[in-house]
């Protein structure tokens, strides 16, 4: 199914992406990808360490006549999000990605296709691995974790470094140059409950909430697409008030940097509201479906008998969860008042886990200004500890602070113009980028973030544009010409 993609041009570039994406490399364990990182470099007879935590830094001499020029680190991150739709039989942790051309695209066999930041990395090996392509000294770096922590970047020590500059290729639009991106924060709030037992004269349903867009919790975030754990809990809360339904498990979201696709329930009602309670269901799914049908046109809500189970949640427990996360925030907080469109703080509902007498709400706080980050993540652990919930704070990262007078943003800025003849938009965006993070220990490199047209990225219908990678990959080698010497 992959052969077709290493028929792409440029050529060796698809070949890397191929090679690559046969690597199970999901966050947090990202072993068998940075031994085939290190693998590489060593097999190109190329300087090559691990750091401490896992970051593999390959370095290169300039290419002949390129000597004098300033050091370049080109930077791309290890791991993917793995998602699959619930029909998809695929294991993350033993498959490579199953992937197709689709006309000018490129996708995965319903799974996320890894092009988030696989291509970066494809395109870092193949500048590695070239000896025709004009470049100054390079070091690449390939961080880990990225997806869900970024521990690779927080990790990265000062001193291993020596490029006054750095290209990041993890941005997912082909005519932007991205200068600032927002931080962010992981909230979660969890405790325990006590159950009681099942009413006797009660029957048991799985109700799906599925087929939802989802995407990426930063750079989609502002498309007003549903969230799977906030229309179940909307449908909880009323079939619990018109239906006195009693909730045994919910099982929601998945990641928390993707917009939740699905979620479930195991719910109880008693006998003689059977009826009522489905015919219901069918009036609730037309009622969001008209609501979602321009985002999210192929949700659905569907319900399935199962076998009774033995306990339930208690009535006041139940209640004052389904009110807390009816509560909690979802998607734009506050849009920028400094830079036009740009969404400066927002929470995605990720994850709500709820069985066996645990609970779990997972929750990302982004913001390109920590102060209002904090405060909206404090709100978010105000309104949980109101049920007694304990709420956790971790993951934190910084924001990336725009540096549009940067000589690289010039270099760049008009190179794209005499490229493709057209302005490149110079922009902040609200994902969170390790760029951040780096320049913490390298506060004096400049930075710019840049890449093809990626879609759908953090969920199965993810994929990237073949022409835009072609168009990507020529002004990546032509800023390589363009570094002034040191």
């Amino acid at each position: 199914m992959s052969e077709a993609v290493r028929n792409l041009e440029p050529k060796a570039m698809w070949n890397h992406f191929a090679d690559l994406n046969a690597v199970p490399r999901p966050s947090k364990k990202e072993e068998r990808v940075i031994e085939f990182a290190k693998n590489f470099g060593e097999s190109l007879g190329l300087s090559t360490i691990i750091d401490e935590v896992g970051n593999v830094i390959i370095k290169k001499p300039a290419s002949p006549g390129m000597e004098n020029r300033q050091t370049i680190v080109l930077q791309s991150h290890l791991d993917m999000v793995h998602q699959k739709n619930a029909s998809t039989n695929f294991d993350f942790d033993q498959e490579g990605i199953k992937m197709y051309v689709d006309g000018d695209w490129v996708r995965a066999d319903g799974t996320t296709l890894g092009a988030d930041n696989g291509i970066g990395v494809a395109s870092i090996m193949t500048l590695l691995s070239s000896s025709d392509i004009a470049h100054p000294p390079l070091e690449a770096l390939f961080t880990i974790d990225e997806e869900t922590g970024m521990t690779g970047a927080m990790g990265l020590k000062g001193g291993l470094l020596e490029a006054s500059i750095m290209l990041n290729l993890d941005t997912e639009d082909d005519d932007e140059l991205t200068i600032g991106c927002a931080g962010g924060i992981d909230v979660t709030a969890s405790g325990l409950y006590t159950e009681k037992e099942t009413p006797a004269n009660s029957v048991a349903f799985k109700v799906t909430v599925n087929g939802l867009t989802g995407g990426h919790s930063g750079m989609d975030i502002h498309r007003g697409r549903g969230n799977a754990n906030k229309l179940m809990n909307r449908l909880l809360m009323r079939a619990v008030n018109e239906y006195g339904i009693s909730i045994n498990a919910i099982n929601g979201g998945s990641l928390r940097n993707a917009i939740p696709r699905e979620s479930f329930a195991i719910v109880c009602v008693a006998n003689d509201q059977e009826q009522g309670f489905k015919a219901w269901l069918n009036e609730f799914e037309t009622e969001i479906k008209q609501e979602h049908n321009t985002t999210d046109p192929n949700l659905k809500v569907s319900i399935d008998s199962v076998e009774r189970p033995a306990k339930v949640l208690k009535a006041d427990f139940q209640i004052g969860l389904l009110r807390a996360i009816y509560g909690c925030p979802v998607g734009i907080y506050r849009m920028s008042p400094d830079i036009e469109g740009l969404v400066q703080t927002s929470n995605n509902l990720a994850r709500v886990l709820v069985e066996n007498g645990e609970y779990t709400v997972q929750c990302l706080t982004r913001s390109s200004v920590d102060s209002e980050k904090l405060d909206e993540a404090e709100s978010i652990k105000a309104l949980f500890e109101l049920i007694g919930s304990k709420v956790e704070f971790g993951g934190s990262y910084p924001g990336w602070a725009p540096r549009p007078a940067a000589a690289i943003v010039k270099t760049m800025s008009d190179l794209y113009k005499k490229l493709f003849n057209e302005d490149a938009h110079v922009m902040a965006c609200h994902a969170g980028l390790e760029c951040g993070i780096l320049g913490t220990n390298y506060p004096e490199m400049e930075m710019i973030s840049f890449g093809p047209n990626i879609r759908g990225a953090h969920s199965p219908d993810e994929c990237v544009q073949i022409s835009s990678v072609h168009k990507y990959w020529t002004l990546l080698i032509e800023t390589l010409k363009h570094i002034p010497e040191a």
